[in-house]
């Protein structure tokens, strides 16, 4: 599977500066889980309806939003902690909107 990072209108990745902020060591974690997901292994994956959330079981109890397009690609939408999870699953859930209404428009997304 391919693993992109969604990308605002104005060129900006939630994914990037959610992760830039982590720890080393939650960083490895989250990129250790990013690399089985490129491989299809999704298994502590569940669906929120039109978007997912990857779970991982470390810390603060981190999660990893993001939209599928078939088996082919997963677009990053944001992450966060169990804390944060209503507000990252609204933010998550707009993003993948607006994706989809670009790629619709034939405009970058």
């Amino acid at each position: 599977m391919e693993v992109r990072e969604y990308l605002t209108a104005e060129g900006r990745s939630p994914f990037a500066r959610w992760f830039q902020k982590l720890d080393a060591r939650a960083a490895v974690k989250v990129t250790v889980s990013l690399n089985r997901m490129e491989q299809g292994n999704l298994s502590n994956t569940k669906s929120l309806g039109r978007i997912f959330e990857y779970k991982l079981d470390y810390g603060p109890g981190y999660r990893i939003y993001f939209g599928r397009e078939g088996d082919v690609l997963i677009l990053l939408l944001g992450g966060g902690t169990k804390q944060t999870q209503s507000e990252n699953i609204l933010s998550a859930n707009r993003r993948w909107a607006d994706y989809i209404q670009r790629r619709k428009a034939g405009r970058k997304a």
